[in-house]
């Protein structure tokens, strides 16, 4: 969805802080500070950081869900209602990724610039959503690759919120499509390392269809694309089932799901004469914490795919992709 910054007439002014003030919210004027630095608020720690590599120091970014935040099932707080409502520009995932919060983004929209970012990618790069007729999985973060589009989304969104910095806008991000390629490289030299009948990725919940694309790996959720599906217990003795039968040696938990379906199918492969051991924490719906390499996009990337390929048996440098160039530097 993507809906144009317009002035509001007096009426519509009035209108909104009438049914602000029935919540307990109502507009702040907005200071001479932001009227010179552009506040841009994003639902996800992905897009902020794509926002904060673009906008650089020419824009204010505030993210609404922090680290371990799973975005499938956040709603929105008063605080951040009033954030949404002062910004110069809103940017969501779309792709159902934030589908509780989707209404609120319409009527948002008719008010502030709010743009679905995901919803730039080209259909056919999509993978379909088998919960969902005629919706996809959201993602697309998980290959560097498909995140690309996002990011040149959300340098236009920046463009049409601050046109007279475009210049600055585009060299920003095109250095950050620079560091993204050599990611993806990266990435496809490591996980390359990974005996091909050991690439199966097993975790909570199926947030690596498009990591699995792009790395020619298997990949089983025990939950599916959302985290508001239960898995059952068919669905685990299944696991179980598959974990003995082909050997799998690990399984990997995430640092925004609950890891007790996880350590149930260990226990239930353990039970059956085969260990699996817990490869790692993998970040799947939301970045590290704040002020650290994994707090950023591409750290985040960099440690899931040296994780994965470091306990599926790869021989290589512990310290990924980061790490490497500091050690060649």
């Amino acid at each position: 969805m993507k809906v144009n910054k317009s002035d509001l007439t007096s009426t519509r002014r009035a209108a909104l802080l009438g049914g602000l003030a029935a919540t307990g919210l109502a507009l702040s004027p907005i200071s001479a500070q932001a009227e010179t630095t552009p506040n841009v608020v994003a639902t996800t720690g992905m897009i902020a950081d794509a926002a904060r590599q673009i906008g650089g120091d020419l824009i204010n970014v505030r993210a609404l869900m922090g680290p371990g935040v799973d975005p499938h099932g956040y709603r929105q707080t008063r605080s951040d209602i009033v954030a949404m409502t002062r910004a110069d520009l809103v940017l969501w995932h779309g792709l159902y990724l934030e589908a509780q919060m989707e209404r609120f983004f319409e009527d948002l929209g008719r008010k502030r610039t709010v743009i679905a970012v995901a919803e730039a990618i080209p259909k056919d790069q999509l993978l379909s959503h088998a919960d969902y007729d005629g919706r996809y999985d959201p993602h697309v973060w998980m290959d560097p690759s498909q995140w690309r589009g996002v990011v040149s989304e959300v340098e236009r969104a920046l463009n049409i919120m601050a046109p007279q910095h475009a210049n600055i806008f585009a060299a920003n991000a095109s250095t950050y499509i620079a560091r993204l390629d050599a990611l993806s490289a990266y990435a496809s030299q490591t996980l390359a390392q990974v005996a091909p009948d050991q690439r199966v990725l097993l975790t909570a919940h199926d947030a690596f269809g498009y990591f699995g694309r792009a790395y020619g790996f298997e990949v089983i959720g025990i939950q599916g694309i959302s985290t508001q599906s239960e898995a059952g217990l068919n669905r685990i003795s299944n696991l179980v089932d598959t974990l003995v039968d082909r050997k799998i040696r690990a399984a990997f938990v995430e640092t925004s799901v609950s890891d007790r379906n996880i350590r149930a199918l260990i226990e239930g492969a353990h039970a059956q004469g085969h260990n699996v051991a817990i490869g790692g924490s993998l970040y799947s719906d939301a970045m590290g914490p704040d002020g650290t390499y994994e707090g950023t996009y591409l750290g985040m990337i960099d440690h899931n795919v040296t994780t994965i390929a470091k306990a599926l048996g790869a021989d290589i440098d512990p310290r990924g992709m980061a790490g490497k160039l500091k050690g060649e530097g």
